[in-house]
């Protein structure tokens, strides 16, 4: 997996690409237990992200908690198979997701 992280003052988006499973998972938790003091807003970017773990929804969900602490954190454009496991796990209810989705309505006179 790779991991990008873009800080822009109390701003940061983690980009994730490829599985986060036990071992990236690990991975990702020690790096951004590093990195995430003094952030107040964090956007965890899965546009990129093919599978998810136990692992990962632990890290996710850790990521969550501690941001709750110290700002917000919100997850964004998921990939639909990572969505259903989020869903599935019930972890979509945990975690703030970031609606992708443009909203579409109509117009009638």
């Amino acid at each position: 997996m790779n991991i990008r992280k873009v800080s822009e003052g109390a701003d940061m988006t983690v980009y994730l690409d490829g599985r986060l499973d036990a071992v990236t998972a690990f991975e990702l938790d020690k790096d951004l237990s590093a990195s995430l003091d003094g952030v107040e807003n964090l956007t965890v970017d899965l546009k990129d992200l093919e599978y998810i773990s136990s692992a990962g929804l632990r890290t996710l969900l850790k990521l969550q908690k501690r941001m709750d602490k110290q700002g917000s954190m919100k997850i964004c454009k998921i990939k639909e198979n990572v969505r259903e496991v989020l869903n599935m796990t019930g972890f979509s209810e945990f975690l703030t997701i970031a609606d992708d989705k443009k909203q579409k309505f109509s117009v009638s006179f």
